[in-house]
C-alpha cells in the first residue's frame, strides 16, 4: 500500500512537471515569435535565453522524479542534489556558448531566461490544485 501511495505521489509530481515544461515551451515559442516581429537581431539572444532555462530545468525535472517514497528517501535526496548540480552546469554552459560563440546581447538573453523561468513558476501555482 505504501509503494502504491508513493508511486501516485511521484506520478502527480511528474505530471505537474510536464505541465510546467509545456507552459515553458509555449512561452518560449511566443517570446521568439514576438522577437521575430519586433527586433530580429535579438533572436539568437532570446533563443539562448529560453533554451538556457528550458533544457536544464527539463533535465532536472526528469532526474528528480526517478524515485519516490520513504523507502527511497536517500535516492530522492541524491537525485535532487545531482539534478541541481547538472542543471547549474548546463545553464552556465549555455550562457558561455551564447556570450562567447554568438556574442549574444545580455539584456534580451537574461530577459528571455527570466520570462521562461517565471512562466514555469506561474504554471506551478496554477496547476498545483488541478
Amino acid at each position: 500500500m505504501q509503494l502504491a501511495m508513493s508511486s501516485r505521489l511521484a506520478q502527480k509530481g511528474r505530471q505537474l512537471a510536464k505541465k510546467g515544461i509545456y507552459v515553458q515551451l509555449v512561452t518560449s515559442f511566443l517570446l521568439i515569435m514576438i522577437v521575430l516581429l519586433v527586433k530580429v537581431e535579438y533572436m539568437v539572444a532570446v533563443l539562448f535565453g529560453c533554451i538556457s532555462f528550458l533544457l536544464p530545468h527539463s533535465f532536472f525535472a526528469y532526474w528528480s522524479f526517478r524515485y519516490a517514497g520513504a523507502t527511497y528517501a536517500k535516492q530522492v535526496v541524491q537525485s535532487i542534489n545531482q539534478g541541481q548540480k547538472v542543471k547549474l552546469m548546463l545553464t552556465i554552459l549555455f550562457f558561455v556558448i551564447a556570450f562567447s560563440q554568438f556574442n549574444a546581447h545580455p539584456i534580451p538573453l537574461l530577459g528571455a531566461y527570466t520570462i521562461t523561468m517565471v512562466s514555469q513558476w506561474a504554471a506551478m501555482f496554477y496547476f498545483r490544485d488541478l
